[in-house]
């Protein structure tokens, strides 16, 4: 797009006008970053980790691995830091760490007006789903501590896919699994990784801006918002359900 348009009284921007296209009748849903503030966590499990296998990180590059499954990002840091360990063992270690810090973890709960808006889209009779590139443990884990799983009954993870993001794979298998169509699902997400997956599977995307995740572009996203409460007021605009 060679514009960005401000739209008055919202504090969101604009990249596409998702009113005069098909009915949404599916959103699928990130889950870190999107459902649950969840990032700065990893943040510092991930910092502790490439520590402990002497892998020195900038904060440009750690940004750059938001969205990406836990082998992929592994498999990257190995390779441009030259390390010897094996994949398997730098999984094995890492994901330990994470469950156990996540599984002790007091204060996880769902980003502010979240569950306003999935009880709207579930009044609605619009199906949702969570496709995310956390292994399928930590998806459940997620969950079951911040109670969104009585809304998520579709939970997809990049370890059943070929490709994770910024791949279209997983949000292709989502709207399988909805059984609907590319075209009718919008995908919320707050990576460069996850945006880029969405556009590329034919999905419209929102992209919500979370401090926590990073420096994220999400100049390629429909929409760009900054909280919930910025999607509510986009929710009449949008062609939810017809």
């Amino acid at each position: 797009m060679t514009s960005i348009h401000h739209v008055t009284q919202a504090n969101h921007e604009c990249t596409g006008d998702l009113s005069a296209s098909v009915p949404v009748k599916a959103v699928i849903f990130d889950m870190d970053g999107v459902l649950v503030d969840s990032e700065p966590i990893y943040f510092e499990v991930e910092r502790s980790s490439f520590a402990h296998f002497g892998a020195p990180m900038t904060e440009e590059e750690h940004h750059t691995y938001v969205g990406v499954t836990l082998e992929s990002m592994w498999r990257q840091v190995l390779d441009r830091h030259q390390l010897t360990n094996t994949v398997e063992e730098v999984l094995a270690y890492h994901q330990k760490n994470v469950m156990q810090t996540i599984t002790a973890y007091e204060g996880l709960v769902a980003i502010d007006g979240l569950e306003r808006w999935l009880d709207w889209l579930q009044e609605k009779g619009i199906p949702v789903a969570v496709a995310s590139s956390s292994p399928r443990s930590l998806i459940n884990l997620i969950m079951e501590k911040t109670g969104l799983g009585r809304y998520f009954d579709i939970r997809i993870t990049g370890e059943e896919v070929p490709q994770g993001k910024p791949a279209p794979d997983i949000f292709l298998y989502a709207a399988e699994l909805l059984g609907i169509e590319p075209a009718h699902c919008v995908v919320i997400e707050d990576s460069r990784n996850g945006v880029h997956a969405a556009k590329s599977a034919g999905m419209r995307c929102i992209g919500l801006h979370n401090p926590g995740s990073g420096q994220q572009d999400l100049s390629k996203a429909d929409h760009r918002i900054f909280s919930y409460g910025d999607l509510w007021t986009l929710k009449e605009s949008l062609p939810f359900g017809e």
